[in-house]
């Protein structure tokens, strides 16, 4: 599912799964590197992201940059900067029937990332699977 607004790209997908199980997901920065397409490893003191969080992403081109949480309310949303610039935010709705939904959300201006995001949907409902 695409939603395109004023100043954003919302990517979305439907998993038949608890929404605290989604969460703990992606916000754990273990799992990163298993369903997001650009990272490929994090350094990070802990194991889950807070507001106010910082670490490094070792991206898919063999960079390390700086990330910072700036936007976190508990199981709902969180969005990050990387390198200092405004990224990707990350938005989950609980869905009325059961499951949930989970929103990438991307600057109109980086919307081709949104491919990447689609990926990393698909990567998420696999690791739900296992």
């Amino acid at each position: 599912m695409i939603k395109i607004s004023f100043n954003r790209v919302s990517i979305g997908k439907f998993y038949p799964a608890s929404p605290l199980l989604v969460w703990d997901l992606i916000t754990d920065t273990t799992q990163w590197p298993r369903w997001g397409p650009t990272v490929k490893r994090v350094q990070f003191p802990e194991r889950f992201i807070r507001k106010g969080s910082s670490g490094q992403v070792l991206t898919a081109f063999g960079i390390w940059l700086p990330f910072d949480i700036y936007e976190y309310k508990h199981a709902s949303f969180w969005s990050w900067k990387v390198a200092t610039i405004k990224a990707t935010g990350h938005r989950l709705q609980a869905a009325e029937t059961g499951g949930c939904y989970l929103w990438f959300e991307v600057p109109v201006v980086a919307a081709p990332y949104a491919l990447v995001c689609q990926m990393a949907l698909g990567r998420i409902e696999n690791l739900l699977c296992e």
